[in-house]
């Protein structure tokens, strides 16, 4: 695996390009943030699980993708903040992805958190990405 400057739009872009092949599953290097990136994506039902394998260094990740009648549960995903440009947001000024109907991730002093689970719990954040 080569380094990555952005290990977040890494992930996005293997699972983008996973899911326009047809893939059933997809690879990547393992890290804390990309586990509770899957940890939600799981949770709010766009990928069927995630497991960890062991390489003897950092680890692999492994994503199964989901898909409905051959349909892709995940139709697209954008990278919000980037680490040339983050962007920041109040939990009253998270946006509402495709009205309701996505989720933003949101990495937050709790921890990574959707839109929803910011204006629930008061708190804003990093916007990480969107996915609908």
């Amino acid at each position: 695996m080569s380094s990555v400057n952005d290990p977040i739009s890494d992930m996005l872009t293997r699972i983008r390009n996973a899911t326009m092949a047809g893939q059933r599953a997809v690879q990547m290097p393992a890290s804390k943030l990309r586990r509770e990136i899957a940890g939600i994506l799981v949770k709010q039902n766009f990928v069927e699980k995630f497991v960890i394998l062991d390489d003897g260094k950092q680890g692999l990740m492994k994503i199964l993708l989901r898909y409905t009648d051959g349909e892709p549960a995940i139709q697209g995903m954008v990278r919000v903040s980037s680490p040339g440009s983050r962007t920041y947001s109040k939990s009253v000024r998270l946006p509402k992805v495709k009205n309701g109907l996505g989720i933003a991730i949101v990495s937050t002093s709790k921890g990574v958190l959707t839109d929803f689970e910011c204006r629930e719990q008061r708190v804003g954040g990093e916007v990480l990405c969107k996915v609908w």
